[in-house]
């Protein structure tokens, strides 16, 4: 029998009230296997505790590579029976709040207990040292001082551990295409106390195929599945392939035949290669010249422009109100709870992003899309040739046509300028980008 996957905690006594339960994950054919060879050896059966199947609320875009896995788990609690003794519940109260099965919820940790001590100190920029995600799967309780709600968490991306696997790479922690309000989701289940739920939170699920979507509260796209330590894949972008980070700008290539979502430093990167093949280390900008004729009496001509191209099974009761240890007891009546059904949070279809990305279909020029904070900076791993570092820099324009600045960094050479602006061009179709 597999052992139970607790979430790690510091200071557990502390950030989380006490809990009797466990999760395990039996192999459902090893304990076939085990009953067989009991009743061969007893002609008593042995009483065993059933199987669950938790069916995953999660469904990402992505893959896995296991095109058939869907994050379906079959799962025990334990001490079983105690488990099954309680009542089930479609809802809870605390602290005059009400939680639904199948919502998201804040829940408390170390850093949740060292904020309301210290609530003058700056907040830290890790998300994970903020409150854990959790979806309520279940809710149970045998009276109003014991409620608990069988989880299962969302990923902070700082949390995925070493050894993830991504495709064909090994991945850890927060990867550069991740934004500042992104969870992973997991079939990472534990059962808590209800005591240690500090909010509602709302989780939406990003499409990334939805190109007129803005993405402004939490999201998740991708899924983490804990047996088998997967990422779930993200919609590749650009020249590069990689996935797009929604804190950071894309770029909408406005070439009919080639409409490609492009990276602004993949973009800007381009940009400062071609410069530095066209100058290298030492060689100045001079702008072109242009050729310009006085017009004749008789045929006048005009002056040349310039070349522009440069450049849930079981029946559950409706609520349970909870109450602290140091209350009185009271008579839970059921009766008195409103009959409706409330399934809150069990479908996070749409999703939110910063900015409309329309495409037309004639050519046009179109604002990039514009985000709230800069990029993250890339692994090494991904890193690339930049023989220009150091000698040449670059920023975009957002003026129509799109132009990228380039900038001159080498003090040793003279006679040329030092700043000048050039169209910018797909990486892909090489299409000046208006």
């Amino acid at each position: 029998m597999a052992s139970s996957k607790k979430r790690p905690r510091t200071d557990v006594e502390e950030s989380q009230a006490e809990c009797p339960f466990a999760v395990t994950f039996p192999d459902p054919k090893e304990r076939e296997k085990k009953i067989k060879r009991r009743r061969q050896e007893s002609r008593e059966s042995t009483p065993t505790h059933k199987i669950s199947l938790q069916a995953s609320p999660f469904s990402p875009l992505g893959k896995f590579k296991d095109a058939d896995n869907t994050m379906d788990q079959y799962y025990q609690v334990v001490p079983h029976q105690k488990w099954m003794n309680m009542a089930r519940y479609n809802s809870f109260v605390l602290n005059g709040v009400k939680y639904y099965s199948e919502g998201f919820i804040f829940v408390a940790n170390s850093s949740t207990i060292e904020r309301q001590r210290n609530p003058g100190e700056p907040r830290t920029s890790r998300k994970s040292e903020d409150d854990w995600v959790a979806r309520i799967l279940e809710i149970r309780a045998s009276d109003e001082h014991h409620v608990y709600a069988r989880v299962y968490w969302m990923y902070w991306p700082d949390e995925l551990p070493a050894g993830t696997r991504e495709g064909k790479r090994h991945v850890e922690g927060r990867q550069p295409y991740h934004g500042q309000n992104e969870l992973i989701a997991s079939n990472h289940m534990d059962v808590i106390n209800v005591v240690s739920v500090t909010a509602q939170a709302k989780v939406n699920q990003w499409d990334e195929t939805n190109e007129d979507e803005v993405q402004e509260a939490l999201y998740w796209r991708q899924a983490f599945d804990v047996r088998s330590m997967e990422l779930s894949s993200a919609l590749p972008r650009c020249k590069c392939n990689r996935p797009e980070n929604p804190d950071s700008q894309l770029l909408n290539c406005t070439n009919t035949d080639c409409k490609m979502w492009l990276h602004d430093d993949c973009l800007v990167h381009e940009a400062l290669m071609k410069t530095f093949a066209r100058l290298g280390a030492d060689k100045p900008h001079k702008p072109a010249r242009v050729k310009t004729e006085e017009p004749e009496a008789k045929h006048g001509q005009q002056p040349l422009s310039p070349n522009e191209d440069s450049g849930a099974a079981q029946t559950a009761q409706q609520s349970i109100d909870v109450k602290a240890e140091d209350q009185p007891p009271s008579t839970i009546k059921l009766a008195d709870v409103e009959k409706s059904n409330h399934n809150a949070g069990s479908s996070a279809a749409s999703s939110i992003r910063g900015g409309s990305r329309a495409v037309s279909d004639a050519p046009q020029p179109q604002p990039p899309k514009k985000k709230g904070r800069p990029r993250k900076s890339e692994s090494k791993a991904e890193l690339v040739k930049k023989p220009y570092e150091g000698l040449f820099s670059a920023a975009i324009h957002e003026l129509s046509p799109l132009t990228v600045e380039i900038t001159d960094l080498r003090e040793n050479v003279t006679g040329g300028e030092k700043s000048w602006k050039e169209s910018l061009h797909c990486v892909l179709c090489n299409a000046q980008i208006s």
